[in-house]
C-alpha cells in the first residue's frame, strides 16, 4: 500500500471510450482489469475518478456545428478546440463508469463537461470559456485538505484528459505520476508528443 499522502486519479474510464463506444481509444478496455486490481487491492487510500458528463447539445460536438465533422478543429473562446463525436452525454450507457470495476473504494466522483460551451478535459480546472478564463473544478482543494502530496494518474485518453489532468496536477502543487500501461491515447501517434509535455512538466511514469 502506497503511503496516505497519495493519491490515485482514474480519469474517465468509460464505455464511450471503449473499443465500439461512441469515442473509442484503441485497447481502451486493456486498461481495465489493471484498474479494477488497483481498486480491489487496497493500494490507494484515496481514490478518485472522473466522469465525462456531457449535455446532449455540448459545443465540443460536432453535431452542433453545421458543416462540421468529428475530429474537425474550430476556434472556441478564442482557443482550438477538437470537434467529438457526440459522447458520454449525461444518462446514457456510454456515459456511466466502466461496470467491470468495483467503484465501492472511490472517495471522490467527479463529473467534468457539464457546462455546454465549455470542454473539460482535466480534472483540476475546465477549458478555456467565454471570460478567457479556465475554472478550477476545486479537486486540488480537497486532495490538499486530505494531506495529498502525491498524485498518480491513469485512464482515457492519454493524449488529451489523463495528459490535462496530469499537468494540471503538477502545476496544483502535487508530486504527479502517470501509469504509462493503465492508459490508452486517442491517437495511437499521440505518444512521442506526450512523453515530451509529461518530461517538461516533470512528470515521472510509473
Amino acid at each position: 500500500m502506497y503511503a496516505n499522502d497519495v493519491a490515485l486519479l482514474v480519469v474517465d474510464l468509460q464505455p464511450d471510450f471503449m473499443p465500439g463506444g461512441a469515442l473509442p481509444c484503441p485497447q481502451g478496455d486493456a486498461i481495465v482489469p489493471g484498474i479494477a486490481a488497483l481498486l480491489a487491492g487496497g493500494r490507494y487510500a484515496t481514490v478518485v475518478a472522473t466522469q465525462d458528463w456531457h449535455p446532449a447539445d455540448h459545443a465540443s460536438f460536432a453535431s452542433q456545428h453545421p458543416g462540421r465533422t468529428p475530429f474537425d478543429t474550430i476556434d472556441l473562446h478564442g482557443q482550438p478546440q477538437t470537434l467529438w463525436p457526440d459522447h458520454c452525454v449525461q444518462g446514457t450507457v456510454g456515459a456511466a463508469l466502466d461496470p467491470r470495476v468495483d467503484w465501492r473504494s472511490t472517495d471522490l466522483i467527479l463529473r467534468k463537461g457539464m457546462r455546454r460551451q465549455v470542454d473539460s478535459y482535466s480534472a483540476f480546472r475546465e477549458n478555456t470559456g467565454p471570460d478567457g478564463e479556465r475554472p478550477v473544478t476545486g479537486l486540488a482543494g480537497w486532495l490538499h485538505e486530505r494531506g495529498i502530496a502525491e498524485v498518480h494518474v491513469c485512464g482515457l485518453a492519454r493524449d488529451y484528459c489523463v495528459l490535462w489532468s496530469a499537468q494540471d496536477a503538477a502545476i496544483s502543487g502535487f508530486r504527479v505520476r502517470l501509469l504509462w500501461e493503465l492508459s490508452r491515447p486517442v491517437s495511437t501517434d499521440s505518444d512521442s508528443a506526450t512523453r515530451i509535455a509529461l518530461d517538461a512538466a516533470g512528470i515521472d511514469l510509473l
